[in-house]
């Protein structure tokens, strides 16, 4: 079985993912070359991987998947904290991960939401 690699690259229509789970990360940061690296790795396991700096493009991105799709949803903390109280009731976020340089610091706020990890 070979893996076809989605790259992040405005040519591609994303909308062909024939996956159950769909990757989406954002951060202020993502283009970094410390997260680019993490994004290599990522798509090693999973084919389709977006990203977005922009909350709010990812925002309209996420609300306009079908409720059936599943999505995974990478964020920092600092974005963390608007975005999954706007994302975490929708069916189609299956789970959010949030990373986190102070985990303590994010604990009491992600308590909240049952789709929450923190790492």
């Amino acid at each position: 079985m070979t893996t076809t690699l989605l790259l992040n690259d405005d040519s591609q229509n994303y909308d062909d993912n024939l996956e159950i789970f769909s990757l989406i990360w954002l951060d202020n940061n993502i283009n970094v070359n410390e997260n680019r690296e993490k994004q290599a790795k990522l798509r090693c396991v999973i084919n389709h991987l977006r990203t977005f700096e922009d909350e709010h493009e990812c925002l309209e991105y996420i609300e306009k998947r079908q409720k059936e799709d599943r999505l995974v949803i990478i964020v920092s903390d600092q974005l963390g904290r608007e975005m999954v109280p706007r994302i975490h009731q929708l069916r189609q976020v299956s789970s959010i991960y949030v990373y986190c340089k102070d985990k303590s610091s994010n604990e009491q706020w992600a308590s909240e939401f049952s789709k929450v990890r923190l790492s």
